[in-house]
């Protein structure tokens, strides 16, 4: 059986191919290559939005807000530092009427001078007075100490109660949605203790 004839293919054809399938691109040259970077620079992205929460309900429209220059304070901790007059009695306080637990002594020469308390994930120092402002100033003036609790606040009370504490505020039901009750602890710091009504 004879085998079929090959199309004849002229030599220009079989030129025009090879030239399309070798086609070089051309590289561009220093100057374009410049352009191009001006180019760029001019259309370099605005900076960084935050986004709202999108439309639903009770939700705001999507919003576009420019972030702070600079960044807001963004804390992981927040411990405060109280100075007190007898280191003995207010770790008592703080240890045997309202449960917290001491999780560092801090001693000078020998002598202990100070603690840092800790409940849950929240702590408190507190520290001895070396007297250097004199021995007549008062301490817990304009100081108080919001304590928010998932715990039972009534048996919290009746605890410090039991130790000797006097209630600046019996435990009761507050307008905003909690339930609370307030004590000063020996140096006249005050303290309000509370819990979501419901929570």
């Amino acid at each position: 059986m004879a085998k079929p004839a090959k199309k004849a293919t002229s030599k220009r054809t079989a030129k025009r191919a090879t030239r399309k399938t070798t086609r070089r691109v051309a590289r561009p040259t220093a100057a374009a290559k410049k352009r191009a970077a001006g180019k760029g620079a001019a259309k370099r992205p605005a900076p960084a939005r935050k986004r709202a929460p999108t439309a639903g309900p009770g939700r705001p429209a999507r919003v576009w807000v420019e972030r702070s220059r600079p960044e807001a304070l963004r804390l992981r901790g927040f411990a405060p530092g109280l100075t007190v007059e007898d280191l003995d009695l207010s770790i008592g306080f703080y240890t045997d009427a309202l449960g917290f637990l001491i999780s560092e002594r801090w001693e000078k020469e020998g002598r202990l001078v100070g603690v840092m308390l800790k409940a849950g994930i929240c702590e408190l120092g507190i520290g001895q007075d070396d007297w250097a402002k004199g021995r007549d100033r008062k301490k817990g003036e304009g100081v108080r100490l919001w304590c928010e609790t998932n715990q039972d606040v009534d048996d919290l009370a009746a605890r410090a109660r039991a130790w000797g504490a006097q209630l600046t505020e019996e435990p009761d039901n507050r307008p905003w949605g909690v339930r609370a009750f307030s004590l000063d602890d020996p140096d006249g710091y005050h303290l309000t203790f509370y819990r979501e009504i419901g929570g």
